[in-house]
C-alpha cells in the first residue's frame, strides 16, 4: 500500500524586505535620480571638445586600483585611501573631542556671566571670522611641527559654533526654570545638571553638527599646506602636483561621503540623547 506523504509547506515569502524597501521607497529614489542625471550631465560635458576634466567612466578607469585595494600600505605617505582617510579622522577626533570640551565650558562660562560675555565676545568675534588657512603659517611657526600644527588648526576652527551655540542656549533658558530653581533652593551642581544642560542640549548639539563639518573642511586645507604628513588632504594636493586629476576627483568623492556621514552620526546621536519633547 502505498502511503501519501504530506508535502512540506512551502515557506511564505517573506514580505518584509519589500515593506521596508517600500517604506524607504520617496527617500532613495529621488537622490538616487538626482545622482543619475549628476553623473550622465558630467560625462556628456567630459565629452564636448576642449574639455580638461575627465568623465566619471574615465575616473573609475584611472583609479581602480585606489578602489579596489583601499588598504595597501607601502610605508612613508604612499598608502590606500583607507588609511589617508582613517589618519585625517584621527586628527579630527582629537581637535574635535578638545575643541567640544573648552567650547562647552567656555560657552557656558559667557553664557551665564554677562561680564565675561562683554570682555571676551569682542575677541571670540575678532578670532571666530579667520579662515582655516591663514591659521596654518601662525599654527606652523609657533608650534614647530606640521602635526600639532594641523590639530590647533581643527581645533581653533571647530570651537567657535560650539562656544556661542552653548552661550546661546544658556542666556536662552526660560525664566520659568530659573524661577523654579529659586523656589527649590537648588545648589549650584542640582541647577547646572537639572536645568541648565537638559534645557542649553538642543542648542550646543546644533554647534557640535555644525563644527564636526567645520572640522573636516580645517583638516583637509591643513594637510594641503602641511606636506609630508599621511592624510587625505596631503593625498589631494600630491596627486595635483603629479598631475593625477581622476585621483584628485576620488578623493573629493570620498571626502564627500565621510562628511555625510559624520553629519549623519552627530545627528543620531543628536535624537538618541535629546528628550522627544526637545528633538
Amino acid at each position: 500500500m502505498t502511503i501519501a506523504q504530506k508535502r512540506p509547506a512551502s515557506p511564505r515569502f517573506d514580505n518584509s524586505f519589500i515593506s521596508r524597501f517600500q517604506k524607504q521607497f520617496p527617500n532613495v529614489v529621488p537622490p538616487a535620480i538626482a545622482i543619475i542625471i549628476f553623473l550622465a550631465v558630467w560625462q556628456l560635458f567630459a565629452l564636448t571638445p576642449g574639455a580638461t576634466l575627465p568623465g566619471p567612466v574615465q575616473v573609475i578607469a584611472d583609479t581602480w586600483i585606489l578602489i579596489l585595494y583601499p588598504f595597501y600600505d607601502k610605508g612613508g605617505t604612499d598608502k590606500g585611501l583607507f588609511w589617508q582617510i582613517w589618519a585625517s579622522l584621527q586628527r579630527v577626533a582629537i581637535s574635535y573631542t578638545l575643541a567640544a570640551i573648552v567650547g562647552i565650558g567656555l560657552g557656558i562660562l559667557i553664557g551665564v556671566n554677562k561680564t565675561m560675555s562683554k570682555a571676551l565676545d569682542p575677541i571670540f568675534q575678532l578670532l571666530r571670522t579667520v579662515p582655516p588657512l591663514a591659521w596654518v603659517p601662525i599654527s606652523l611657526a609657533a608650534l614647530r611641527q606640521n602635526e600639532p600644527a594641523a590639530l590647533f588648526v581643527i581645533f581653533i576652527t571647530a570651537i567657535w559654533p560650539i562656544l556661542i551655540n552653548t552661550a546661546v542656549g544658556v542666556t536662552q533658558i526660560p525664566q520659568d526654570y530659573n524661577n523654579v530653581a529659586k523656589v527649590l533652593q537648588l545648589s549650584r551642581k542640582d541647577y547646572f545638571i537639572n536645568i541648565l544642560i537638559p534645557a542649553a542640549l538642543p542648542y550646543i548639539f546644533t554647534g557640535l553638527r555644525i563644527a564636526i563639518g567645520l572640522a573636516w573642511l580645517a583638516i583637509i586645507a591643513a594637510e594641503i599646506v602641511m606636506s609630508g604628513i599621511v592624510g587625505i588632504g596631503f593625498f589631494i594636493w600630491d596627486a595635483y602636483q603629479n598631475n593625477d586629476v581622476s585621483e584628485v576627483i576620488l578623493a573629493l568623492v570620498y571626502i564627500g561621503v565621510v562628511g555625510l556621514l559624520l553629519d549623519k552620526l552627530m545627528a543620531w546621536l543628536q535624537n538618541l540623547i535629546l528628550p522627544a519633547e526637545q528633538k
